[in-house]
């Protein structure tokens, strides 16, 4: 019986890994992938013909090894290639809604993404009335906090200093003066 288990050491060596493998599947935290490395090590040590204790050595050191070195660099990576998605309420922050009532800062109704939410405005002491397209600033709790959207004239370029060019080129056709610029003097 003893021979079966000297000679057969790298097999439990390999179940074990197989069993931290499972257990990784479920954590995703790399945690069990160091100890499948350190496992598969000490089932290579066992194959070779050395005893428990360097075994169990080589378990520990490739282990150490792997979740102080490889484990950082491939938690860096997994959230490099999966960046945070917000879900949920958190999604809904930016989003269109309809106001169904006056809201105030004290409460109304906004139709978003299908639903009815209570909703207040993000502002304080402005009312926004009904039949008006709101965009959602944040959610706090079941309430939608919502801002008016900005009419087409008073949208800002991507940049944000200004209006759009295509909106200055409207206002003032053919003359390439921008709203706001002041003309160069003229000469006497």
């Amino acid at each position: 019986m003893q021979d079966f288990l000297r000679e057969s050491q790298w097999l439990l060596w390999v179940a074990g890994a197989l069993i931290l493998g499972l257990l990784e599947l479920t954590a995703l935290d790399f945690v069990f992938s160091m100890l499948v490395g350190g496992a598969l090590a000490a089932a290579l040590a066992a194959a070779f013909g050395f005893s428990f204790t360097v075994q169990a050595f080589v378990f520990t050191g490739v282990s150490l090894i792997g979740l102080v070195v490889v484990r950082p660099y491939l938690k860096r990576w997994a959230m490099r290639s999966n960046p945070d998605v917000p879900t949920n309420v958190d999604a809904l922050a930016g989003r269109t809604a309809l106001t169904l009532t006056p809201v105030d800062d004290r409460g109304g109704q906004v139709k978003l993404s299908g639903e009815t939410w209570t909703a207040r405005t993000a502002d304080r002491g402005t009312r926004i009335d009904a039949d008006v397209d709101v965009v959602v600033v944040k959610i706090e709790g079941a309430t939608a906090l919502v801002r008016a959207e900005q009419p087409a004239d008073q949208r800002v370029d991507p940049v944000g200093q200004g209006p759009n060019q295509q909106d200055a080129e409207q206002q003032h056709p053919g003359t390439g003066d921008e709203p706001g610029r002041t003309p160069p003097p003229m000469e006497q």
